[in-house]
């Protein structure tokens, strides 16, 4: 017969996303997740595999628990002024108070380069966000918001870029101003 688990998974992986979240992987050892998700080691890699998995499974939790972008750009009625809030929702998120920053870019900058399976989740996440505009760019251009000589998917790529590189900056203190000036720019291209 089967042993109960006596810790609840889900707790355990949300304490592994806010372990991995703050420090990173290389800066987050096997003892810390112990001791953070309150699980023993053995627990942790019958339940999970391994650190890399652990790793993995919490990146797929942070993805799933995003704003539901890809549904505010799909609403009917005018574009633009969902993609206008939706700049300056990263430009204030990304100057909080928090460091820690969006766990994808993270992922990205400290993994995506030399690890398949996480650059695999940031391309997908990323992806699913640049479609999500250049949906909502194209809607916004056959509606009559956007100019026709404007480039739905390239303006889309932009933004992309954009939101990520504000959500770097906005780890180092101090960057706010920063932030805010590049949102005031992409709101104009948004005009």
């Amino acid at each position: 017969m089967a042993r109960t688990k006596e810790f609840d998974p889900d707790t355990a992986l949300r304490r592994a996303l806010e372990l991995f979240w703050e420090r990173g992987y290389e800066g987050t050892s096997m003892a810390d997740l112990v001791e953070h998700t309150g699980v023993a080691r053995a627990s942790l890699y019958a339940t999970f595999g391994g650190k890399h998995e652990l790793y993995l499974r919490a990146l797929d939790l942070y993805g799933r628990s995003q704003p539901p972008i890809v549904e505010e750009l799909s609403r009917p009625g005018p574009v633009l002024p969902a993609l206008r809030a939706l700049v300056q929702r990263y430009a204030a998120e990304s100057s909080g108070p928090s460091l820690r920053g969006c766990m994808v870019v993270n992922a990205a900058v400290e993994m995506a380069g030399r690890d398949a399976p996480a650059a695999r989740r940031v391309e997908a996440s990323w992806t699913e966000l640049e479609t999500a505009m250049t949906s909502a760019l194209i809607r916004a251009r056959a509606q009559g918001e956007l100019p026709e000589d404007r480039d739905p998917r390239a303006l889309a790529r932009l933004l992309l870029v954009l939101f990520q590189g504000m959500r770097v900056l906005g780890r180092a203190p101090g960057g706010e101003e920063r932030l805010r000036d590049a949102a005031d720019q992409a709101l104009t291209l948004l005009a």
